[in-house]
């Protein structure tokens, strides 16, 4: 087995958290990338720390989960007052950390830096289903450092979700990205303002009306095909062949990659309860 040294690691790890550096932010085509309807109620979630949980972000694959991550990292940075080296984020799809625990790699994050006791850090697992017994690792995780606020995202959303049911009762809480409204649509692609307008109020309820009935239903049929996928409404050529971008990034990896991946993971941890979740 290929060894890695700890020099390896501590470079992969400021790489992948530029702000930890003086002045660091998130990557620039992060940070020019619209910000999604969710971010507000997901950064207000991530800095509740009175209950100690951690956070699991579910979704399909695609549909913005590390952008959103990203974007809570760089909202904290400019509003919250958190220090850039109280925040680490890792992606378990790195090759890198392949047979390294969650918890060594958390140990070497809090020796890299000297803070006042007491200091409350954020850690981030991306596509946390890649680890096997990630439920397990994470519940540990959560009881063991109490100053540390954990967010796991995950991609193959149901069975995840029945994971984290099953092993992080009292532990975990869940937050489920979806994939594009019509309203985020309309906003992405500016488009919003010239279609949308305020009709006034209506028993205390503010309503709507569309001032191109036309050009409003031509921009929904869009948002049918394709507009549901941050990346889809961005690419051109990913709207100009949409079921095969749906088919080969998102449904063949969910069904022929996510899926057996888990399975195996619950079949060789001595539980059949995936199965079960799987066949309803």
């Amino acid at each position: 087995m290929l060894q890695v040294s700890e020099k390896e690691i501590e470079n992969r790890l400021r790489l992948d958290n530029p702000w930890w550096q003086a002045g660091g932010e998130i990557d620039s085509d992060y940070r020019e990338f619209p910000r999604r309807a969710y971010l507000v109620d997901f950064s207000r979630l991530v800095r509740q720390v009175e209950v100690n949980r951690a956070v699991v972000l579910l979704g399909p694959r695609r549909v913005g989960k590390t952008i959103l991550v990203y974007h809570v990292i760089q909202d904290f940075l400019d509003k919250h007052d958190v220090s850039g080296r109280d925040i680490l984020y890792v992606s378990l799809e790195t090759p890198l950390y392949t047979g390294f625990s969650l918890e060594s790699v958390v140990n070497r994050f809090r020796k890299l830096f000297q803070r006042p006791e007491g200091t409350r850090l954020y850690v981030f697992f991306d596509e946390i289903q890649y680890l096997k017994g990630w439920e397990v690792h994470l519940k540990s995780l959560v009881d063991t450092f109490r100053g540390i606020r954990f967010i796991a995202t995950g991609s193959a959303a149901a069975a995840l979700k029945a994971k984290s049911a099953e092993s992080g009762a009292g532990r975990f809480t869940e937050f489920v990205l979806p994939p594009l409204t019509f309203a985020e649509y309309l906003r992405f692609i500016k488009r919003e303002d010239a279609l949308i307008r305020e009709a006034g109020e209506e028993r205390g309820t503010l309503r709507y009306t569309t001032t191109d009935v036309h050009a409003l239903n031509e921009a929904f049929i869009d948002y049918l095909n394709f507009g549901g996928y941050p990346e889809a409404v961005f690419s051109e050529v990913v709207r100009k062949n949409p079921r095969r971008y749906i088919k080969s990034d998102i449904i063949d990896k969910v069904l022929l990659r996510d899926l057996p991946i888990l399975l195996w993971h619950n079949r060789h941890s001595g539980t059949q309860q995936f199965v079960q979740h799987s066949r309803l």
